[in-house]
Formats: C-alpha cells, sequence, structure tokens
C-alpha cells in the first residue's frame, strides 16, 4: 500500500466520516469500500444520503481543515512542526470564514480587508488626552486623599471665594495643590485654567505636576503646550509676557506675584482673565520686600486709592487675624500659613531644627515665617533687582537648560562662595556679555548643604564639563580652601579671593554697576537670587572704623551666597567695564 494512504478506521473513527475524506480526494466507491473493508453498496448509501456531490469546493475544504485542526489539537506530545501546521491552518480558516461572509454578501471588501480600510478614507486618531469617567473618579479621589489640612481649608475657600489671597511659607505644597485643584476643576466644570508666573518657566512647573499626577494615578498621558482636555477646557502655563496672555479667559492662577515685576501693569491684565463670574482668582506667594508693588494689594492699601474716604478700608494682616482666612472688605479672602502652621496641619516634610540652623533669623523669617524684608537697608533694593528680572525662556533663545550642553560652545564663568558655618554655599553660572558693555546672564545657580568640600569640588568640575569655563573665581575662606585645593589641581588658572573690606566694596560697587546698567538679567521665578541680593546690607566693621557689607546678624551666618558667587564670577570684569583677559592666577588679600 502507499504511503499517502489514509490508515484503517480505527475503533473510535467514523468510517462514514473517512469515506466521504476519500471521496473528495478522488477515490472511486468501490476502492473506497475496498479500503474500509464494506460493501460498495454502503459507500454508496452513504454518498447519496448525505450529498457528498452537493458539496461546493468551499464546504469540501472547510470540513476537512475542521478534522485536521481537531487531530492536531488533540495530539498528545506535539512537535514543532505540529505548531506550525496548526498556526497555518488556523489562517486558512480565517480565509474561509472571509469567503463565506462574501458568498453571503457578494462584497469585495469581505474577501479582502484593506479594500474596505481603503474605502474607509483616512483612519480616524484615538482623541486627545482622553479621560474615563473610572479614570476621573480615580483621580478626584487622589486628589482629595493627598491634602493637608491647609490644603483642605483652600480647597473650601476656593468653593465660595472669588478672589484667594495667600501669603505662604516656602516649600509647603502650594503650587504642587493648586495644580491639582486646577485640574480636577476643568475635568468636572469644563472651565479653562491659566497658570500665570514671574516666568514661563515657573509657570511649566505647574505643567509637570499635572502630568506626573496623571500618568501616576490614571495612566494618563496629557500632552501639548496647552493641554487641552476632551470636554474643551484649556490648561495654559503663561509667563507674564503680556504678548502671551491676552485674549485669554478662565480661572487665574498667579504664582509668587510678590516677585513678579511691574506688578500693577501685570495685575491689570491678570484680573481681565477671570472678569467672568465664573471664575475665580487665586494669588499666592512667599514674601519678598515692602517695596514692592503687590505691598500695597496686600494690605489693601491700593484698594483704597482713587475712592472716597468712606469707601476705604482698614485690613488687619497680621498673622493672628489672617491665620484662619479671612475675607477683607475689598472682597479678597487672605491667609497666612507659615511654616509652623503647615506642619500643625500635617506636613511632615520639614526638619524645623535643622531649617533654624541653615538660615539666620532674619532669613528664616522671611522665608519659612511669612515675614517681608524691609529693603529700605538693603544695598541691593527690590526695585533695583527688578530691572534684571527676565523670562529666560522668552527671550535667550541661545540657552537650552535640558541639554547635555546647555550653552554651546560659548564661554562662561563660574563664581563659587564656600559655607562659612556648615550652613550653604553656591555656585553660580555667568554667562558675560558677548560685546564689551553688554549683558551678564545667570544661567545656573546652585546651592550646597553641609560641608562636603568633596561634593561640592566634584560638582564644580561637573559644570566644567557641560559648559566651556573660561573663569573660575572663588572664595577660599573657611570650607572653600579644601574646595579650592582640589579644584586648582585640574584648574590651575582658579582665582581666589581672601576677603577684606577693600575687596568687599570693590565686589558690591562692580555689581551695583552692572545693575544700575541693566547689565545683569536672570529667571524672573529664580527668586532665591533676588532675595540672595536684598539680604546684603551695609554696616560697620567691629572697630567702628570702616563701612562694609555683610548678610545676616554674622559672617558665620549670611545667607547671601548666591549673591556673592555673582559677584566672584562679575568680578572677572574689572570696574572700568573691561574683560579682563587674565587666565593666570591670582590671589587678593
Amino acid at each position: 500500500m502507499r504511503q499517502d494512504t489514509p490508515p484503517l478506521p480505527g475503533a473510535d473513527q467514523d468510517p462514514k466520516w473517512l469515506a466521504r475524506s476519500l471521496y473528495w480526494q478522488g477515490w472511486r466507491v468501490a476502492r473506497i469500500a475496498e479500503h474500509l473493508g464494506v460493501k460498495p453498496a454502503t459507500v454508496h448509501s452513504w454518498k447519496q444520503r448525505d450529498a457528498w456531490d452537493d458539496a461546493d469546493p468551499a464546504d469540501r475544504i472547510a470540513a476537512t481543515l475542521e478534522a485536521r485542526l481537531q487531530q492536531l489539537i488533540m495530539k498528545d506530545g506535539k512537535e514543532g512542526r505540529d505548531y506550525k501546521e496548526v498556526d497555518l491552518l488556523m489562517r486558512q480558516v480565517e480565509r474561509m470564514a472571509r469567503v463565506g461572509k462574501y458568498r453571503a454578501t457578494g462584497k469585495e471588501s469581505d474577501l479582502n480587508p484593506t479594500i474596505a480600510s481603503r474605502n474607509a478614507g483616512p483612519k480616524r486618531q484615538p482623541e486627545k488626552n482622553a479621560i474615563s469617567e473610572e479614570q476621573q473618579e480615580k483621580l478626584e479621589a487622589a486628589f482629595l486623599e493627598r491634602m493637608f489640612d491647609y490644603q483642605k481649608h483652600w480647597y473650601r475657600a476656593g468653593l465660595k471665594e472669588r478672589i484667594r489671597n495667600i501669603l505662604k511659607s516656602r516649600q509647603i505644597g502650594a503650587t504642587y495643590y493648586f495644580a491639582h485643584e486646577a485640574f480636577i476643576d476643568a475635568l468636572k466644570t469644563g472651565r479653562n485654567q491659566i497658570f500665570l508666573s514671574a516666568s514661563k518657566a515657573q509657570a511649566h512647573q505647574f505643567r509637570s505636576y499635572i502630568v506626573d499626577f496623571a500618568k501616576e494615578v490614571a495612566d494618563v498621558e496629557l500632552k501639548g503646550e496647552v493641554i487641552k482636555l476632551p470636554n474643551a477646557a484649556e490648561l495654559m502655563f503663561l509667563g507674564t509676557n503680556s504678548r502671551t496672555a491676552q485674549g485669554r479667559h478662565g480661572n487665574l492662577y498667579l504664582d509668587e506675584y510678590f516677585w513678579i515685576p511691574r506688578y500693577r501693569e501685570l495685575k491689570k491684565l491678570a484680573s481681565g482673565m477671570a472678569s467672568q463670574k465664573q471664575y475665580r482668582m487665586t494669588y499666592f506667594s512667599t514674601p519678598s520686600a515692602m517695596s514692592h508693588e503687590a505691598y500695597k494689594v496686600w494690605t489693601g492699601e491700593a484698594f483704597n486709592h482713587g475712592r472716597p474716604k468712606e469707601q476705604h478700608v482698614r485690613l488687619d494682616v497680621s498673622h493672628a487675624a489672617l491665620a484662619a482666612g479671612l475675607r477683607g472688605g475689598d472682597g479678597q479672602w487672605r491667609q497666612i500659613v507659615t511654616i509652623l502652621d503647615a506642619l500643625e496641619g500635617g506636613c511632615d516634610l520639614f526638619d524645623l531644627e535643622q531649617l533654624r540652623l541653615e538660615n539666620t533669623p532674619d532669613e528664616f523669617a522671611q522665608l519659612f515665617m511669612c515675614q517681608f524684608i524691609d529693603d529700605g537697608a538693603s544695598v541691593f533694593g527690590f526695585s533695583l533687582l527688578q530691572r534684571a528680572m527676565v523670562d529666560s525662556w522668552e527671550l535667550w533663545e541661545d540657552w537650552k537648560a535640558l541639554m547635555p550642553r546647555p550653552f554651546g560652545t560659548r564661554p562662561v564663568w563660574l563664581g563659587y562662595d564656600p559655607t562659612g558655618g556648615g550652613d550653604k554655599a553656591a555656585l553660580v553660572v555667568l554667562a558675560p556679555p558677548a560685546v564689551p558693555g553688554g549683558k551678564f546672564r545667570i544661567l545656573e545657580r546652585i546651592q550646597f548643604h553641609g560641608s562636603d568640600y568633596e561634593a561640592q569640588a566634584d560638582m564644580i568640575f561637573q559644570t566644567c564639563q557641560r559648559y566651556n569655563v573660561t573663569y573660575i573665581g572663588m572664595d577660599v575662606t573657611g570650607l572653600g580652601s579644601a574646595v579650592y585645593q582640589l579644584v586648582s589641581k585640574w584648574r590651575p588658572d582658579t582665582v581666589s579671593f581672601t576677603y577684606n573690606v577693600e575687596l568687599k566694596t570693590k565686589m558690591v560697587l562692580k555689581a551695583l554697576n552692572v545693575l544700575y546698567h541693566g547689565r545683569l538679567e536672570f529667571d524672573a521665578g529664580h527668586t532665591d537670587i533676588a532675595a540672595s541680593f536684598m539680604s546684603i546690607k551695609k554696616t560697620l566693621t567691629a572697630s567702628q572704623r570702616q563701612a562694609t557689607y555683610q548678610a545676616g546678624r554674622s559672617e558665620e551666618t549670611s545667607h547671601a551666597d548666591i549673591a556673592w558667587a555673582t559677584m566672584h564670577a562679575l568680578y572677572n570684569e574689572p570696574l572700568e567695564g573691561e574683560t579682563s583677559t587674565n587666565s593666570s592666577f591670582m590671589e587678593f588679600s
């Protein structure tokens, strides 16, 4: 017998099924009967009763495929070729299904799916930033669960107050909270949300919090410079450039407004965005200086300007009056939240005693206890520093903060100020003028806590890897001596400064000259730079015979580290304004 002859039926096989299979393969009835050991009349009877001849080719193939697949599926100890055959036969079954559908409809697209796709036109894209009801419920629940007590107070006030004005401690999660609050409001109401900050870089911190929140809680990838939600709500992230803010409308969130230059001009524009009664305005900030334009808004004095005397309001803006929040006669709900209030409200993110060690009493009061700086005694007043505050994302086209080489091959100068008493040190990256008399730009500032001089020297080394550093100037007092010894090994051209009254005076005069002539720029969102300069005051030396400059209550606890680091870099340009080309080692004593 030939090798391709089907086996004889066993006890568990239907001879009638095997006979039909052989017949469709072209066997004669007599040969089938002989092979199966039955009478030819029996095979004829099966053939007529089951209408073997009436089955069309598609039905015959489908039945054969089914039978073979069943055999392979039930086979024990399958080999690789068996799995391959199963895969092949399943694809044929799919094709047979399309043939069957075509026989019923007569549509060519049922035979060839690509025809249907071609006739359907462009494929519909999935909805951008789509958020399901289930995902929205998760986001709302997470938002409510993550609040500290003082944030719950902000939430309740937002349900009934049109204007919230909050003076707050640093780092208590205000930007984080209001980003989430605005996002949830946009989902629930469809209202636009506008985030306005001193600079676009700072405004995008809101965006970062929202994107991370949506991804973490609901696995949603939010995209777009302006985030557009399916319910038509838009989340907009703007700097204080009025050209980018015109024509917008929605709930307004104004971040760190006490540090925004030309605040009165901005406030008119900002309040216009939320002029409809359906929108609310939220102002929140750490305090800056009493000379800032927003200070009179906070105290209510600006409200009285231009109004009849009988309409004037007198506001108590003390912490005692505003700790629980209070709506004033000007229609604004005000609250002061110090770091102590935050700790009492459940915030466990701080080591209070360590913060007191790391900051002078004046600095601690300003950063964490919501006390304004009286910059009347400051060498660098806030009005002077405002000239330097710009929106770097809008103006600095050659600065790419996130790139491995943020400033390309253009030269930069580094200034380093060490810690004197184990609290803080600072490193500043300064872009010098491209032309004589041009502008300096503070590209980066890095602060260090503690006395790990090796880590600080290593950060200076890493910074030199990222930039084309042509000058390094550093104070070698205290910890600075150890840092200098390490840095000078691979940068022997590093310039060291040993402070005295004359040198300090020259540095301050140089910085004042640069600021007065509008030759310094830094991102308006970097409020710590302005605060650092404002902390420097003119005082007398211990002998009471000479004037000098210092910050805080003593040299050991000075917190003007960023300002001094900047002045170390600025000093590479002499007082007369011509950049030094001397790259050799210099020491001032």
